[in-house]
Parts: structure tokens; sequence; C-alpha cells
């Protein structure tokens, strides 16, 4: 979004005079009167209920879909309330930049003081937080915007529901105006992705007409299950899939994921564009994909996401082998490199021979002594029992050694496994199943890479029963060993201290580099 041209429009937002020079220079205002915000939403929430409130304001990660969102006049209201332009990536409006929490865990908008509970520019706050605890989202398949409530929000559990319908279509209402209308439309990233958390409220028909039509680009196709057939045969073209193959290449890595990313494709001279769209622009979960060389399709892909994503900082591409990038970085492409994906040999974790492998052969044999446990391949019977299992494992794990931030990471895990149980035969995963006592307590999914390499993708064992988790990985590896295989890729480990610990105690034979790569800025 372009600055707009007519300075009333920002000065009516701005409440003080202290403004950073820069941002007025940028913006070619020489000074700023005081003015009023004026608060266009009706607010429900009481302020005594928001201030004892540990839901708003903090979130599990640093670049969390859920941080609030700034419009160019409501940054520049924000900075005049005293936060530094450098908590925006884009003065032309942006999500904004979090910060580490400091008397917990996660991370929270720098507006807010976890102490006291209050927003430090409240009467400047952006629409994103005024709607809240109402939220706009498109719907699951990505069609249609919606009004809903945020279940996390303690208000929802403490009004009346009659209260909350009349204040939702109160606020419907005032977004069926023109000026609102204009103003979401203009500013697409305040409408969030589907969240099954959300209670729908109500669809808005006219946003959703106003919005579809600024959306995407029309060479742009929304994935589902049906492209799994195009993509292998875009990887094949690509001729990317080696030994050293990352996870990343493979269909179902990437489609669980649409859970919380809308991911679309495109086809350009016989090679597979894959772009992943985030509250704060597009980017792409891959190289290009053909046969093109990849220093032609690399500049049309950053080409198309300039036009797409203007000066956002999110303009990159993931998943880069080190073949590719040293190609790339002979092009003046920046390369920066990220946790890559641990490779291990398959007999030496099936059999868990010598000292190095005591702990997990102990674990193992634990198991053995004390349950009696039936492994199946994986059948949509199973679904309701292992969707149980999910919620079990989770739970265990917040009571154990994780906090709450790991937790919340958890949750939007679920959607993705929910979707993998759901899909698997369609996408190319392969699941398995272990129970005990007529009660499913461990399953695992993943694909095969190559002939020759198993990637596991999704691993959850009951933690009441000590041992499981290792035990199911053994039985892994002694399958994919049945059917050929002589590797095993257990993808990265996130950047989690505690995964890359747990991670390098199966001594992996080799680390697969992974890069991201962003256009040369010279």
């Amino acid at each position: 979004m372009q600055f707009r041209k007519s300075k009333q429009t920002l000065l009516a937002t701005i409440q003080r005079a202290s403004y950073d020079k820069s941002v007025m220079d940028l913006l070619g205002i020489e000074s700023i009167p005081l003015a009023v915000v004026p608060k266009v939403l009706p607010q429900l929430v009481p302020d005594s209920v928001c201030f004892r409130c540990d839901v708003c304001c903090r979130f599990p990660e640093a670049d969390s879909f859920l941080r609030p969102y700034f419009s160019v006049d409501e940054i520049a209201a924000a900075v005049a309330h005293g936060l530094p332009p450098a908590s925006f990536p884009e003065l032309s409006g942006s999500q904004i930049h979090l910060v580490k929490n400091p008397i917990g865990e996660g991370y929270i908008c720098p507006a807010f003081n976890p102490v006291s509970g209050r927003c430090g520019i409240y009467e400047a706050r952006p629409l994103d937080c005024r709607l809240y605890p109402l939220a706009l989202m498109w719907d699951a398949a990505q069609e249609e915007v919606l009004l809903g409530w945020d279940t996390k929000c303690p208000v929802m559990h403490e009004t009346v529901s009659g209260v909350i319908a009349a204040h939702a279509e109160r606020v419907a209402a005032l977004l069926k105006s023109e000026e609102m209308i204009e103003t979401i439309a203009s500013n697409p990233r305040l409408i969030g992705r589907f969240q099954d958390d959300v209670v729908v409220i109500r669809p808005l028909p006219e946003l959703t007409a106003r919005s579809r039509k600024r959306r995407v680009a029309s060479c742009l196709h929304a994935l589902t299950p049906g492209d799994a057939p195009r993509f292998v045969q875009a990887l094949e073209r690509a001729d990317v899939l080696g030994p050293d193959a990352l996870a990343a290449y493979a269909f179902p890595y990437h489609y669980i994921w649409t859970t919380q990313l809308p991911y679309w494709w495109m086809d350009s001279g016989e090679t597979f564009f894959l772009f992943a769209h985030s509250p704060d622009g597009w980017f792409m979960p891959l190289p290009p994909l053909g046969s093109r060389p990849l220093e032609d399709t690399v500049g049309e892909a950053f080409r198309l996401m300039r036009e797409w994503n203007g000066p956002s900082p999110v303009t990159r591409i993931e998943n880069v082998t080190t073949q590719q990038k040293v190609a790339l970085e002979r092009i003046g492409m920046r390369c920066r490199q990220k946790e890559g994906d641990y490779l291990y040999q398959a007999e030496a974790l099936a059999v868990l021979a010598g000292d190095r492998y005591k702990s997990q052969r102990a674990l193992c044999n634990r198991v053995e002594r004390e349950q009696t446990i039936v492994v199946e391949p994986y059948h949509n019977r199973h679904r309701d029992g292992c969707l149980a299992l999910q919620d079990r494992w989770a739970e265990q794990k917040r009571a154990g050694s994780i906090g709450e931030t790991a937790f919340l990471l958890l949750q939007d895990a679920k959607r993705a496994h929910a979707l993998a149980l759901a899909e698997h035969e369609r996408i190319g995963l392969s699941g398995r199943v272990a129970i005990a006592r007529n009660r499913i307590v461990a399953y695992t999914f993943g694909y095969w890479m190559t002939p020759r390499t198993w990637c596991v993708l999704l691993e959850v064992a009951d933690r009441s029963i000590p041992g499981l988790a290792q035990w199911l990985f053994r039985e892994t590896c002694r399958v994919a060993i049945a059917y050929g295989g002589v590797f095993i890729n257990a993808m990265d480990d996130a950047g989690l201290a505690g995964l890359r610990t747990a991670k390098l105690a199966y001594h992996p034979a080799s680390m697969i580099d992974n890069y991201v790569i962003t256009e040369f800025e010279g």
C-alpha cells in the first residue's frame, strides 16, 4: 500500500506533537497538531477485565500471525504516542515487531506493559485491537470473510450470549460502511486466516466481495490435495531428490500447514512456483521447481513477490539447498543459513547397539517388558483415537517441562495433525498406530523422500508410558529397512533447544544444510 496523498487524513489520527523526525520527513510533514483519535467501534470488554487478562498482547513466537496490524495512519499515531518507528517493518502498513516478555515466556507487543497490564497507546490503538475480541478472518476454504469471536478471551465465557450477539451485530453494521470496507480492503492483512477456536458470528458479504477482488493474482491457484501429482512431476523435472534432499521437497510437508497459511501455486514455462501468503505478505517455501535454469526462475519469482509485497521484508525463498545456494550467490543473491535436517543411518537406529545408544536401548527394553503393543497401518477408523491421543499428549507436555509458549505452538500443530489424518492417502502420507489395552497410544506418519530415504513428518507417543517415543522411532526405522530404506530424515529442530538435544542424542550421520535467500541489496 502506498502512502496516502492527503495529510488531513494522517493528521486526524495523531494525538500529540512528539513525532519522530525521520518519519515526518518521509511523510512530508513539518509539524503535527494535537488531535483526537475517534473511537469508531464500541467496546464491550470492561477495562477491569482487560487489566486482569493474561491473553491479550502476549504471543508464543516472535512472528506470530496474531500480532496486531497497523495501517500507515495508525503507525503515525503509535509513533506519536511513543513507539519507535523501528517497531514497524513497513511504515506503509505492517504488523508490529514483538519484543521479548521481560517477566515471562514468549513475546509481547512493545506498547504493552506486562506489569500493569495496560497499553501505552490505548487511545491510539489500531483497528485490529479495537475489534478484539471480535476478529476478521477468511473461512477454511479461503473464500469468504467472516466476523467471529475469539474464545481465548475470557469474556466469551463470562458474558451472556445474547449480549455478545448484540455487540457483534452492532460492529457488523459498522463494518458495512463504505469507509470501513475501503479501509479493510486497502489493508488486507487485517483479515486473518481461519482459526477453529474463533466462533463464527456471521459472514460479511460486502467486505468479501471487495477483498476478493484485491486478494490474489489471477495466475495463482489455491493448493489442494489434487495438486499432489503436479507437485511430484515438478520435483522430477527439477531433479532435486538426491540422498541429501531436504524434507521440504515433498507435497505433504507443505500441505498439512495450509491450516496455518494459505498456499498458492502457478505454472510458468514448465516451472512450478509455490507461494505462501503470511499476514506480512508473500514468500516462497521452496525455490521454483522445473528444468529451466534456477537463476532465471528465481529472478521471475522475486519480480512477482516485489509486485505483490512492495517493500515488505517478508519477500524470500526458503529451503534452498547448498548446491542451489552456490548458483544463486553467483548472481548476487543473499543467503542466510537456517536449521538443517537430521539424517540418520536407519540400520543403526533399528539396532541401537553400543554405548552411544545405551539410554534409548534401555527405554525400548522397558516398553517391551511392561507393555503389550500392537502396531497397525493407519486406517480412517483410527482417526478419533489419534485425535484423542493428540489432545492427551499436548496436555501431558503442558503439565511437564514446557511452558505456555510451547503449548500454544502445540495447539497450532493440532490442526495440521488433524488435516494429515483426514487426507493422508490423497497427499502421499503413510501412517502407523500403536495400540495398547485397546487404546491408541502412539502414531507416526511419514513419506519416502527417495526409494532409500524415509522422512518422519509426525510422531506422537503417550508420555505416560516411559520409553514409548524411543520404541516407536525404533519401530519406524525397522519398517523402513524392511521396505528398502537406508536413511531416516527426521527434519529440523525448529530452533528449539530441547528438540535439538533429543535429535543429537541419536547421533545423525549428517546434517543437511538449509538456506533462506533474499535479493541482494547493494
